[in-house]
């Protein structure tokens, strides 16, 4: 089906029970381009092109040198589904002064990346996506640290290039359950699509205070959650949610759980264990909800699944450790890339 076409069917459907959305008009704030245009990233942003699936299409893409004494190995960060590469600032600034090259890039359907018409998205697409970045930049070993929906991908770039992979370090990584097999209901993605269109900071901040912050909430935050607003409410807006329809209907479908125990990389967690995210808790059952997204539950579970996995928890932080205590979480990333 076309594009067009696909929009017009998807607006003629009833809009599902919403997880980051509200009805209410969202209030004033910034605006930005379908790119994230005019929202300003911690570091020089480069454009990785490239052709993909029949079109070209684009990385947005940040790649710091060592501003201490180079040690010579390359941290790549992925990002996750409600985050950006900028969402990396701090970890990037600790991780360059340590000695580290450090690689942040946008997946495409994400931030400052293509968002295409058409595209079918899987997690080994990504990953082939990011060693080509990679290859481009002379890289040919890093370690790879993934953040929420960045650990399901970085879960399958270490399963598809172990002898390039270094080390994998998952931070609050989602898709340590397959939460269709546990009995969250599938949406369509034109449902997905129509949720995805009703976004607004309101709703953002209301979810993320929640479910990534256990209720708490830092001035800092807002700067994320005016990152996410302002993209979806742009002149692309219906290509963003279009895109994000897609991106989360490949989280959904797509689980890396399975396969953690085939790992053979060198892997550490980084688990914020009062983290609840769980993709498609909105619309689950009572039951089915209570048993998803338990974090100090997932993080030693995925541990004894993955060969010789190190664990290191973050008691009473949430899904974004990194962001809620920048200075203690990267002196723990820092310590486990250099050795434990």
């Amino acid at each position: 089906m076309a594009f067009s076409r696909c929009l017009r069917s998807c607006m003629a459907l009833a809009c599902t029970l919403p997880l980051l959305a509200v009805a209410a008009p969202s209030a004033p704030g910034p605006v930005y381009g379908e790119e994230l245009q005019g929202f300003e990233y911690p570091y020089p942003l480069h454009r990785f092109e490239f052709n993909s699936q029949g079109q070209p299409v684009q990385m947005g893409y940040m790649d710091i040198s060592p501003s201490g004494k180079a040690n010579g190995r390359t941290a790549v960060l992925m990002h996750g589904k409600n985050f950006c590469a900028a969402t990396w600032g701090d970890s990037i600034k600790a991780l360059s002064a340590a000695g580290y090259r450090v690689v942040a890039a946008d997946q495409i359907g994400f931030c400052t990346s293509s968002k295409p018409e058409y595209y079918q998205y899987s997690f080994q697409q990504l990953a082939d996506n990011t060693h080509a970045l990679l290859t481009s930049l002379g890289i040919d070993k890093a370690s790879v640290v993934g953040h929420s929906t960045g650990g399901m991908l970085a879960t399958r770039y270490a399963l598809m290039y172990a002898p390039e992979t270094e080390k994998l370090v998952l931070v609050n990584p989602i898709g340590l359950e397959d939460w269709k097999a546990l009995g969250v209901p599938w949406r369509t993605i034109d449902q997905w699509y129509e949720r995805e269109l009703k976004l607004s900071a309101e709703g953002i901040r209301k979810y993320e205070q929640s479910t990534y912050y256990g209720g708490r909430w830092k001035p800092e935050y807002d700067r994320w959650v005016d990152m996410l607003a302002g993209l979806n409410k742009g002149p692309g807006h219906k290509r963003v949610a279009w895109n994000s329809a897609l991106i989360y209907d490949m989280i959904f479908t797509q689980p890396v759980f399975y396969e953690l125990p085939a790992l053979k990389v060198p892997t550490v967690l980084l688990i914020g264990d009062a983290d609840t995210t769980a993709i498609g808790s909105d619309i689950a059952s009572p039951e089915v909800k209570a048993r998803i997204g338990d974090y100090t539950v997932l993080g030693k579970q995925a541990a004894k699944l993955i060969p010789g996995a190190t664990l290191v928890e973050f008691p009473g932080m949430g899904h974004a450790p990194q962001m809620e205590d920048p200075p203690g979480f990267n002196k723990v990333l820092i310590e486990q890339l250099n050795g434990g």
